[in-house]
């Protein structure tokens, strides 16, 4: 396994949400289980074309990479009741008990990182937990600075335009690369769920947040570190889009995974 591999030759597994949606996830490498998450309007593959799952799965880790509802190639439903407050995280619930992890590692960058906090605080207890690109502000707030990217969806859904050169012309644009339902993705946005401090001073897993050295939108990630009680925080080059692809990146997880004992989970 070198470079950035295809995923062309990765199978797409299958696993029933809560709900019974249909969700999807991929694998590769062999070892200690790592259940990655990725960002709004990402999919699973982007932590093997961008990210560090290759790296990873050579040094000894077995990569599980989801699509979240509404991406990918899990079920993207436009009707509301499939898009319930929270279920991103009890759809990464159903994943862990799906492939029966006990002894595992989580973890999740921008959104995804959201999830896994929700994940935490209600009740995963991964040995160690990774939380990249997040900060405490956004995890605190329902909205997350949704604004903005329902403006850019409602404008792809209705066909509106968008004005040349602006922050929304550039979203829309990744937006329609990723392959994903626009419609779908407005529906995820309304499932956000605000973590309050006190819960997040209750979680006892061992965890890395990491951020972009030029990540300012989320640059109270320092912030969110000193509020879990077991956290170590680190920085890696990049910006809140290029940080995931970083070299540093993946050598922080290593080094947390090497560092930090397997802890029995309850």
């Amino acid at each position: 396994m070198s470079g950035h591999r295809d995923m062309t030759d990765l199978t797409v597994h299958r696993f029933p949400g809560r709900d019974g949606l249909e969700l999807a996830y991929r694998e590769l490498g062999a070892g200690r289980p790592l259940v990655l998450l990725h960002g709004f309007t990402a999919t699973g593959p982007q932590w093997i074309q961008h990210g560090p799952a290759v790296t990873l799965a050579e040094h000894g880790y077995r990569v599980i990479l989801p699509d979240l509802r509404g991406h990918g190639d899990s079920a993207q439903p436009h009707d509301p009741a499939c898009y319930p407050p929270d279920v991103l995280a009890e759809d990464g619930l159903a994943l862990i008990e799906w492939l029966g992890l006990a002894d595992y590692d989580l973890g999740g960058y921008s959104l995804g990182a959201r999830i896994v906090l929700r994940m935490l605080v209600r009740g995963a207890r991964p040995a160690r937990a990774i939380v990249a690109g997040q900060g405490l502000d956004a995890i605190t707030r329902a909205s997350e600075r949704t604004g903005q990217q329902h403006r850019v969806l409602t404008a792809l859904v209705n066909g509106d335009p968008i004005q040349p050169g602006s922050p929304e012309e550039e979203q829309a644009y990744w937006i329609s690369l990723s392959g994903n339902d626009p419609r779908a993705l407005s529906q995820v946005l309304d499932t956000h769920v605000a973590t309050p401090r006190a819960a997040l001073c209750r979680v006892p897993t061992p965890t890395l947040v990491v951020v972009g050295d030029q990540d300012s939108g989320h640059a109270c990630a320092d912030v969110l570190a000193a509020t879990l009680p077991n956290a170590r925080f680190t920085r890696v080059p990049g910006d809140h889009f290029t940080a995931l692809a970083s070299p540093e990146l993946a050598t922080a997880i290593m080094a947390f995974g090497e560092d930090r004992p397997h802890e029995p989970t309850s």
